[in-house]
């Protein structure tokens, strides 16, 4: 959604009615994640993409369709017949994807509001009915239970407080799902499937350090999503024109600034000073966070000195092997822009779990979490 939110709330705002085809579940190995959108307007103009290509040709027809009053649509496409050229994934796995059209000043204006929460980075979760005892694209905004109650309805008082509570859940943890429900909000009852989106604020790189590897480090963790902020202690050296890709630069001492900034279980941390009066506090200070990765770069030589420093320290076995160090995975990197790759794909490893292994040199499912 956030790749095409500019494009979507400029048609909202001029009243365009669009259909948005909305990924909702993923069987198998495919392009997109749960999530992902494309948008047909009125006008036939497409914006984003649910599969790379493998089926937006037959989903622009749907979308057609559901634009001229067809009513909203779950729609599954699985693996392509080559030989008869029909529709499908050559990756080999399945998609579902639900298709709704917003056509009234009422539904743009409802779709325009919760477009312009997710731009402002205020978490949001969306609530849309599937199938079932429910209207099919019935839907539910909700947010957090300080923001105020949860917006529209799935059709019952039951269904809407069950469905609320449940997403206020997921969206504390960034989680995106299908749930099934009563027709009353009933749990464990199958009778209602209702796909539940996230948008959760992007998550933080804190990178410490305005080194050149720092620069490269906040590219990267940019264009992966994350909102990057650099911070160091020397004027000279924290400097906007230094890292215009960062959203945020920080003069201050490394360990000061992160005991009084935000840091959740989704937050990446790299250390890139490798200076002991720098790392020794700041990696105390980091380890009392539930961050989910903290790189730390040096020599072996610097981390085994480093490590007997944090012991002394105070720091258990148990919090010292949350580090990551050397940063990196072992790619043989060399200047400061293949470092960061290095670092991004430890990042990414952690984040899903992965081997850090050559995909030609295993077997079985190439995503994680995948069972074919």
């Amino acid at each position: 959604m956030r790749d095409i939110l500019p494009d979507l709330r400029a048609r909202c705002a001029d009243g365009v009615p669009l259909a948005l085809a909305t990924v909702v579940a993923v069987h198998g190995s495919a392009p997109r994640d749960p999530g992902a959108v494309m948008a047909v307007d009125a006008a036939g103009t497409v914006v984003g993409s649910v599969s790379g290509g493998c089926v937006e040709g037959d989903l622009y027809e749907v979308a057609r369709e559901v634009l001229a009053g067809a009513g909203p649509r779950v729609v599954t496409y699985g693996i392509s017949d080559d030989e008869a050229f029909g529709v499908g994934l050559t990756c080999g796995g399945t998609i579902e994807v639900l298709v709704r059209a917003y056509v009234s000043p009422a539904e743009l204006a409802d779709l325009g509001a919760l477009l312009d929460l997710i731009a402002d980075d205020r978490p949001v979760a969306e609530a849309t009915v599937l199938s079932g005892a429910a209207e099919t694209g019935a839907r539910l905004v909700v947010r957090p239970s300080d923001a105020g109650p949860a917006t529209g309805t799935l059709g019952s008082e039951g269904l809407d407080a069950a469905v609320t509570d449940d997403a206020r859940g997921m969206l504390a943890q960034g989680h995106t799902a299908i749930q099934w429900y009563g027709a009353h909000g009933q749990r464990r009852m199958q009778e209602v499937a209702v796909f539940i989106r996230t948008y959760a604020p992007p998550p933080r790189m804190l990178v410490f350090g305005a080194i050149d590897h720092a620069a490269a480090t906040a590219r990267i963790g940019s264009f992966l999503g994350y909102r990057v902020t650099v911070c160091d202690a020397r004027p000279a050296f924290a400097t906007r024109k230094r890292f215009p890709t960062a959203d945020e630069v920080v003069r201050a001492w490394p360990h000061t600034y992160l005991e009084s900034t935000e840091v959740d279980a989704r937050t990446v941390i790299c250390v890139l000073t490798h200076d002991p009066k720098f790392d020794v506090p700041l990696l105390l200070a980091a380890l009392r966070t539930p961050a989910a990765y903290i790189g730390v770069m040096g020599s072996r030589r610097t981390h085994h000195d480093r490590l007997a420093r944090l012991r002394e320290a105070g720091a258990d076995e148990a919090a010292l092997a949350r580090l990551a160090s050397p940063v990196g995975l072992d790619l043989g990197a060399r200047t400061p822009e293949e470092t960061a790759v290095s670092i991004a794909a430890e990042v990414i490893q952690h984040r899903w779990g992965g081997t850090g292994r050559p995909l030609g040199e295993l077997t079985g499912a190439i995503h994680h979490g995948e069972t074919s």
